[in-house]
């Protein structure tokens, strides 16, 4: 079923200022927010790049005090979250810089919401649960795929239960964010196709979603091409700023669908993955993605078909059942060509591991806006496929 052009919709999206050498930006955009203090949020791989000093220069530039925070790992923690908070509030800062993919974003705005709402980042679980927005947040994305510098999700760890949580509230949207596709450029291969296939599945689940919108449907679809044609040739010339530009953009285009039409079944059961085993985010969708396709397929069958068009597909004289297996066909290959060929019992993932996945997956906030219901059992063996 197509969206009804004329029912309401919103959509939320914040600033953002997208071209080479956008970074540069930040010591003039934190000095327009009253810093006095920033607390910069990264990683210790963005950490050895240049990007990070780009970003201390530009506020010293403008003599703004700050403090780094370069304590987040990949899944990023709770207990990173925790010691986040502290050092803002330690240091009494009052503006928040994330630098790096979206385990620093996301890291980022949950230090921010916690600190703001003096809780615990595990009790924001859900939509609409953040009642105080964070101090100012501004997002300089390194990677071309989480797109968490312009959405309203932040993905946390909650390594007590094992599981990600899912954080949906426009109050985690960041204030601005600076999107320079040269910083992607120092990317390594693996994560490359990580994040591009993250990115597709956003478009593609964004575009199937029951929450879908005439507006999303126009992001989503303009992003599959982008991501579809130059995801390999990224991967294979990493200095290409075309290759690379158009990757960002593709994944800024996902993420506006994304963050507005919200996800699927695919991200609930990769949620539940990646907060069980630690598995990187993108491996987890590039294992499960033709898995759920196949599975969702007979539930919108017309849109899955617009996404085979999207990515070059030649679907005219093919019945249903040889559409859906085109497309299956198509999204493996490109999963194997980007060097993703593992199952997850390479992973250490046995039987035994499944229910405990599957109810975690049920639970996600995710699952609401999947265009097919799926029961415990079928999830199970959705995860049982991909073993």
């Amino acid at each position: 079923m197509n969206p009804n052009p004329l029912e309401l919709r919103k959509f939320v999206v914040p600033e953002f200022v997208y071209g080479a050498g956008s970074l540069n930006l930040v010591g003039r955009y934190a000095k327009n927010f009253g810093a006095e203090k920033v607390l910069v949020v990264t990683d210790s791989g963005v950490a050895k790049t240049v990007w990070l000093n780009r970003v201390l220069d530009s506020l010293n530039m403008e003599k703004i005090p700050w403090v780094l925070f370069q304590d987040v790992t990949p899944n990023p923690k709770n207990y990173e979250v925790d010691a986040g908070v502290e050092l803002f509030r330690e240091y009494k800062c009052d503006v928040i810089i994330a630098v790096g993919g979206g385990s620093p974003m996301d890291c980022a705005k949950g230090i921010g919401i916690a600190f703001a709402n003096d809780k615990n980042i595990l009790e924001f679980e859900g939509v609409d649960e953040v009642p105080i927005p964070g101090p100012p947040l501004i997002c300089i994305p390194t990677t071309g795929g989480s797109s968490a510098d312009v959405s309203q999700f932040a993905i946390i760890n909650d390594t007590i239960r094992k599981v990600k949580i899912a954080i949906i509230s426009k109050t985690v949207v960041p204030d601005v964010a600076l999107i320079d596709p040269e910083t992607t450029t120092t990317m390594s291969s693996e994560l490359t196709a990580f994040t591009g296939i993250d990115a597709l599945v956003h478009a593609m689940e964004a575009y199937v979603s029951n929450a879908s919108s005439p507006i999303t449907d126009m992001h989503a679809l303009t992003a599959i091409p982008l991501l579809v044609q130059n995801l390999i040739p990224a991967i294979a010339h990493p200095m290409n700023l075309e290759y690379r530009n158009n990757m960002m953009m593709g994944s800024l285009l996902a993420g506006m669908a994304f963050s507005n039409a919200s996800l699927g079944l695919v991200h609930a059961m990769a949620h539940s993955l990646g907060g069980f085993s630690g598995l990187a985010h993108g491996v987890c969708n590039a294992i499960l993605l033709n898995h759920v396709v196949d599975f969702n397929y007979p539930a919108m069958p017309e849109r899955y078909d617009q996404i085979a068009f999207a990515m070059g597909l030649k679907l005219d004289g093919l019945d249903s059942d040889a559409r859906k297996q085109l497309l299956l066909d198509a999204l493996i290959e490109l999963r194997s060509k980007a060097g993703i060929n593992t199952t997850l019992s390479e992973f250490g993932i046995t039987r035994a591991d499944l229910h405990q996945l599957s109810i975690n997956a049920l639970n996600d906030a995710c699952m609401a806006t999947n265009p097919r219901h799926a029961r415990i059992e079928e999830i199970e063996a959705l995860y049982e496929k991909a073993l």
